[in-house]
């Protein structure tokens, strides 16, 4: 089980350490939230979590399909709602197989599909943030 570790360093910023390894990374407040935008936002980390998570499960069924998806590329979008309080409304991720999909087969891409379905931080979400995924 990871452990974690988060310090708030000012100026709407935190530091969150990986306590097994001892990486870091930062966050700020966006520009449309008081923030600078100089990095990801907690809400940009949340839809780049959803991103990445598909993509390492995809990677694990690709390594039990005996294929490679090494390039795989998912552009995010984050959509917030207009209204108080603010939240994620929707996350818009548009895959870009960078020429991986002419190299597999039908069931296999249908395969990753059906396993990108269930990764651990889209079935974590609220069922009231909609996830618009564009193969």
């Amino acid at each position: 089980m990871g452990k974690m570790n988060v310090r708030y360093v000012g100026n709407l910023k935190t530091e969150a350490t990986h306590l097994d390894t001892g990486t870091t990374l930062v966050t700020a407040a966006p520009k449309d939230n008081q923030g600078d935008g100089s990095t990801f936002s907690p809400t940009d980390l949340l839809c780049t979590s959803l991103a990445s998570c598909k993509l390492t499960i995809m990677g694990i069924k690709a390594r039990s399909l005996g294929i490679d998806i090494d390039g795989v590329e998912v552009e995010i979008q984050k959509i917030m709602t207009a209204e108080a309080p603010r939240k994620i409304q929707e996350i818009v991720l548009t895959f870009r197989w960078n020429g991986i999909d002419r190299q597999i087969t039908t069931e296999q891409m249908e395969s990753l599909k059906r396993s990108a379905l269930h990764c651990p931080v889209a079935l974590s979400l609220d069922p009231s943030v909609k996830k618009t995924i564009h193969w």
